[in-house]
């Protein structure tokens, strides 16, 4: 190993500055990285909960666009960010913000369709994990979203029969479960679905495509 004084003695001290602006360069880049990954995933975050209070009036059972913005966080931020920007979302409605669609709190956990909030932020790991797997094709991003739709409404129903059964007492046949909590609501996340591909896969290149995977 060269001395330290050595080589400060004989290296020219034109070679010296031109290392330190490079590891400058590199510093300031990483730095840079990260506060953009960290606005993205605090601006999904602020979009999710956004989607909550905006309602599409369809006949029969109207949706929020709170599926949208996480399935699109997951093809933006990568499957990491995504579930984070996802999570962060439910912990503030935990926390006691009015963010979640009939309010917030700690006692929301109780609520039936709270399994919901916890499937969006697999279905957003879900769907980045599969996003990100290869060149960001349509039918890879279609993939992702259908992926991610299914681990919202397998969390979403298993959580709302959980706490029908044991905690409301108020039991719920499979059927009903079925028909109350797919059949009448996928129709509109699967709108979703398609329109959080098509939009993906616009976006995702101008914001570089997340940065996890």
């Amino acid at each position: 190993m060269i001395p330290g004084s050595f080589y400060n003695e004989y290296v020219p001290a034109e070679h010296l500055a031109a290392c330190a602006r490079r590891r400058k360069g590199v510093t300031d880049i990483n730095t840079a990285g990260k506060t953009k990954n960290l606005v993205l995933t605090a601006m999904f975050t602020a979009l999710i909960t956004a989607g909550a209070y905006i309602r599409i009036p369809v006949p029969v059972c109207p949706f929020t666009l709170q599926f949208l913005f996480t399935t699109l966080a997951g093809i933006v931020l990568g499957k990491k960010r995504g579930a984070a920007a996802a999570a962060l979302y439910v912990l503030l409605g935990l926390a006691g913000l009015p963010v979640f669609t009939g309010g917030g709190g700690i006692g929301y956990v109780l609520q039936p369709t709270f399994g919901y909030l916890i499937g969006f932020i697999a279905g957003s790991y879900l769907t980045g994990s599969i996003a990100h797997s290869g060149k960001p094709t349509t039918a890879r991003l279609l993939a992702g979203c259908f992926a991610g739709l299914g681990a919202v409404y397998a969390f979403g129903m298993a959580y709302y029969s959980l706490i029908c059964n044991v905690w409301l007492k108020e039991p719920i046949g499979i059927g009903k479960l079925f028909l109350y909590c797919f059949v009448l609501a996928v129709p509109g996340d699967i709108l979703l679905c398609i329109l959080s591909a098509a939009v993906g896969k616009r976006i995702a290149p101008i914001t570089g495509m997340g940065g996890d995977k």
